[in-house]
Protein backbone atom coordinates (compact mmCIF):
# COMPACT_ATOMS: atom_id res chain seq x y z
CA UNK A 1 0.00 0.00 0.00
CA UNK A 2 2.87 2.45 1.59
CA UNK A 3 4.25 1.39 -2.03
CA UNK A 4 1.81 1.81 -4.27
CA UNK A 5 1.20 5.51 -2.62
CA UNK A 6 5.04 6.47 -3.03
CA UNK A 7 4.63 5.90 -7.13
CA UNK A 8 1.55 7.50 -7.42
CA UNK A 9 3.10 10.69 -5.77
CA UNK A 10 5.81 10.35 -7.97
CA UNK A 11 3.67 10.73 -10.53
CA UNK A 12 1.61 13.13 -9.92
CA UNK A 13 5.16 15.40 -9.04
CA UNK A 14 6.51 14.52 -12.33
CA UNK A 15 3.47 16.08 -14.19
CA UNK A 16 3.50 19.11 -11.75
CA UNK A 17 6.91 19.76 -12.93
CA UNK A 18 6.73 19.52 -16.23
CA UNK A 19 3.32 21.68 -16.74
CA UNK A 20 4.07 23.86 -14.45
CA UNK A 21 6.80 25.66 -16.63
CA UNK A 22 6.49 29.12 -16.65
CA UNK A 23 4.17 30.28 -20.00
CA UNK A 24 6.15 32.20 -22.77
CA UNK A 25 4.08 34.38 -25.35
CA UNK A 26 5.51 33.30 -29.02
CA UNK A 27 4.56 36.32 -31.53
CA UNK A 28 2.60 35.36 -34.53
CA UNK A 29 5.58 33.88 -37.07
CA UNK A 30 3.88 36.44 -39.83
CA UNK A 31 3.98 40.00 -39.12
CA UNK A 32 1.50 41.74 -41.26
CA UNK A 33 2.40 44.99 -41.30
CA UNK A 34 5.63 44.33 -43.54
CA UNK A 35 2.80 43.20 -46.09
CA UNK A 36 -0.28 46.25 -46.25
CA UNK A 37 -1.38 46.82 -47.66
CA UNK A 38 -3.53 43.48 -47.54
CA UNK A 39 -6.28 42.74 -49.70
CA UNK A 40 -8.89 39.88 -49.40
CA UNK A 41 -11.08 37.78 -52.23
CA UNK A 42 -13.95 36.72 -50.20
CA UNK A 43 -13.59 32.92 -50.21
CA UNK A 44 -15.42 30.61 -52.36
CA UNK A 45 -17.67 27.70 -51.45
CA UNK A 46 -19.74 25.34 -53.78
CA UNK A 47 -22.03 25.38 -51.01
CA UNK A 48 -25.49 27.27 -50.82
CA UNK A 49 -25.80 30.06 -48.26
CA UNK A 50 -23.93 32.75 -46.13
CA UNK A 51 -21.07 30.15 -45.53
CA UNK A 52 -18.56 31.58 -47.84
CA UNK A 53 -19.03 35.31 -46.64
CA UNK A 54 -19.00 33.85 -43.42
CA UNK A 55 -15.57 32.35 -43.54
CA UNK A 56 -14.08 35.21 -44.97
CA UNK A 57 -15.35 37.66 -42.46
CA UNK A 58 -13.90 35.38 -39.39
CA UNK A 59 -10.42 34.77 -41.24
CA UNK A 60 -10.32 38.17 -42.07
CA UNK A 61 -10.83 38.86 -37.91
CA UNK A 62 -8.74 36.32 -36.91
CA UNK A 63 -5.77 37.18 -39.17
CA UNK A 64 -5.38 40.44 -37.45
CA UNK A 65 -6.08 39.26 -33.93
CA UNK A 66 -2.77 39.79 -32.73
CA UNK A 67 -1.37 41.72 -35.15
CA UNK A 68 -0.96 45.67 -34.82
CA UNK A 69 -3.69 48.18 -36.69
CA UNK A 70 -3.27 46.51 -40.38
CA UNK A 71 -5.12 47.63 -43.04
CA UNK A 72 -6.98 45.34 -44.95
CA UNK A 73 -9.16 45.95 -48.24
CA UNK A 74 -12.41 43.71 -48.88
CA UNK A 75 -12.16 43.42 -52.36
CA UNK A 76 -15.34 41.29 -53.61
CA UNK A 77 -15.28 38.41 -55.07
CA UNK A 78 -13.45 36.59 -57.17
CA UNK A 79 -15.69 37.28 -59.93
CA UNK A 80 -15.91 41.13 -59.41
CA UNK A 81 -12.48 40.99 -59.20
CA UNK A 82 -11.33 39.14 -62.47
CA UNK A 83 -14.24 41.56 -64.15
CA UNK A 84 -13.01 44.74 -63.25
CA UNK A 85 -9.40 44.10 -64.00
CA UNK A 86 -10.08 41.57 -67.26
CA UNK A 87 -8.80 38.74 -66.58
CA UNK A 88 -10.84 35.21 -66.67
CA UNK A 89 -8.86 33.27 -64.08
CA UNK A 90 -6.58 34.43 -61.17
CA UNK A 91 -3.35 33.92 -62.66
CA UNK A 92 0.43 35.51 -61.78
CA UNK A 93 -0.58 38.88 -64.39
CA UNK A 94 -4.11 38.72 -62.87
CA UNK A 95 -2.12 39.02 -59.14
CA UNK A 96 -0.20 41.59 -60.76
CA UNK A 97 -3.22 43.69 -62.24
CA UNK A 98 -5.00 43.48 -58.71
CA UNK A 99 -2.15 45.01 -57.03
CA UNK A 100 -2.13 48.22 -59.32
CA UNK A 101 -5.72 48.24 -59.43
CA UNK A 102 -6.77 48.04 -56.17
CA UNK A 103 -2.93 49.39 -54.67
CA UNK A 104 -2.42 46.41 -52.66
CA UNK A 105 1.31 44.58 -51.78
CA UNK A 106 -0.10 41.45 -50.90
CA UNK A 107 -3.74 39.35 -51.27
CA UNK A 108 -5.54 36.73 -49.79
CA UNK A 109 -7.60 33.75 -51.50
CA UNK A 110 -9.07 31.34 -50.29
CA UNK A 111 -11.35 28.44 -50.89
CA UNK A 112 -13.85 25.78 -48.37
CA UNK A 113 -14.92 22.79 -49.61
CA UNK A 114 -17.50 20.68 -47.94
CA UNK A 115 -17.77 17.07 -48.72
CA UNK A 116 -19.28 13.78 -47.02
CA UNK A 117 -22.40 15.54 -45.61
CA UNK A 118 -24.17 12.57 -43.45
CA UNK A 119 -27.33 13.59 -42.27
CA UNK A 120 -28.75 12.68 -38.80
CA UNK A 121 -32.53 11.50 -40.09
CA UNK A 122 -34.53 9.48 -38.25
CA UNK A 123 -37.38 7.56 -39.66
CA UNK A 124 -39.94 9.07 -40.30
CA UNK A 125 -37.96 12.25 -41.79
CA UNK A 126 -38.60 11.91 -45.12
CA UNK A 127 -40.30 15.33 -45.95
CA UNK A 128 -39.20 17.20 -48.88
CA UNK A 129 -37.17 20.60 -47.65
CA UNK A 130 -37.45 19.96 -43.99
CA UNK A 131 -34.08 21.29 -41.96
CA UNK A 132 -32.23 18.52 -40.06
CA UNK A 133 -28.47 18.31 -38.47
CA UNK A 134 -25.52 16.46 -39.91
CA UNK A 135 -21.97 15.52 -39.71
CA UNK A 136 -19.44 16.79 -42.68
CA UNK A 137 -15.91 16.76 -43.52
CA UNK A 138 -14.55 20.60 -44.57
CA UNK A 139 -11.52 21.38 -45.62
CA UNK A 140 -10.11 25.44 -46.00
CA UNK A 141 -7.50 26.30 -48.36
CA UNK A 142 -6.06 29.60 -47.99
CA UNK A 143 -3.05 31.51 -49.80
CA UNK A 144 -1.46 34.80 -49.58
CA UNK A 145 0.15 36.10 -52.88
CA UNK A 146 2.40 38.82 -53.94
CA UNK A 147 1.24 41.22 -56.05
CA UNK A 148 4.38 42.68 -57.23
CA UNK A 149 5.90 39.36 -58.66
CA UNK A 150 2.66 37.42 -58.40
CA UNK A 151 4.40 34.85 -56.18
CA UNK A 152 2.47 32.93 -53.26
CA UNK A 153 4.07 33.84 -49.89
CA UNK A 154 2.16 31.48 -47.80
CA UNK A 155 0.00 28.86 -48.22
CA UNK A 156 -2.42 26.84 -45.36
CA UNK A 157 -4.96 23.33 -45.88
CA UNK A 158 -6.67 22.54 -42.77
CA UNK A 159 -9.48 19.74 -42.70
CA UNK A 160 -12.01 19.38 -39.72
CA UNK A 161 -15.52 17.35 -39.29
CA UNK A 162 -18.02 19.06 -37.71
CA UNK A 163 -21.74 18.84 -36.68
CA UNK A 164 -23.69 22.02 -38.03
CA UNK A 165 -27.24 22.63 -38.01
CA UNK A 166 -30.40 24.12 -40.41
CA UNK A 167 -29.05 21.98 -43.10
CA UNK A 168 -32.25 21.32 -45.69
CA UNK A 169 -32.67 18.32 -47.60
CA UNK A 170 -33.97 19.12 -51.14
CA UNK A 171 -35.34 16.43 -54.26
CA UNK A 172 -32.85 14.30 -55.55
CA UNK A 173 -30.49 14.64 -51.80
CA UNK A 174 -28.86 17.92 -52.49
CA UNK A 175 -28.23 19.25 -48.82
CA UNK A 176 -28.34 23.15 -48.51
CA UNK A 177 -27.09 25.46 -45.93
CA UNK A 178 -29.80 27.58 -45.45
CA UNK A 179 -29.41 29.02 -41.90
CA UNK A 180 -30.15 32.59 -41.46
CA UNK A 181 -27.87 32.20 -38.32
CA UNK A 182 -24.49 30.97 -39.40
CA UNK A 183 -22.98 31.58 -35.70
CA UNK A 184 -25.71 28.79 -34.78
CA UNK A 185 -25.78 26.90 -38.37
CA UNK A 186 -22.15 26.15 -38.99
CA UNK A 187 -20.37 28.67 -36.41
CA UNK A 188 -17.82 25.45 -34.59
CA UNK A 189 -17.17 24.20 -38.11
CA UNK A 190 -15.93 27.93 -39.25
CA UNK A 191 -13.94 28.72 -36.22
CA UNK A 192 -12.08 25.58 -36.27
CA UNK A 193 -11.06 25.85 -39.88
CA UNK A 194 -10.14 29.35 -39.17
CA UNK A 195 -7.80 28.85 -36.06
CA UNK A 196 -6.16 25.95 -37.51
CA UNK A 197 -5.10 28.52 -41.11
CA UNK A 198 -4.82 31.98 -38.81
CA UNK A 199 -2.28 30.20 -36.62
CA UNK A 200 1.03 31.91 -38.08
CA UNK A 201 -0.79 35.17 -37.97
CA UNK A 202 -1.47 34.60 -33.90
CA UNK A 203 0.12 34.42 -31.03
CA UNK A 204 1.19 31.56 -29.67
CA UNK A 205 2.36 30.36 -25.86
CA UNK A 206 5.06 27.72 -24.86
CA UNK A 207 5.75 26.23 -21.41
CA UNK A 208 9.61 26.86 -20.44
Amino acid sequence: MKKTFFLVAIVVLTVGALTCGRKVMVPPRIDLKQHEVVGIIRFECPSKGNLAPYTTKKFTEAIRRDQEMIRIIDLGTAEEVLDQIGFDRLSKAAFQAIGEEYDVATVFTGELLVSDVRPNISIGMIFRGMSVSAEVDATLDAQMVETETGASLWNTSVTKTREIGHVSIWEGGIFVFDAEDPDRAYGKLVNALVEGASRDFRVTWRRE
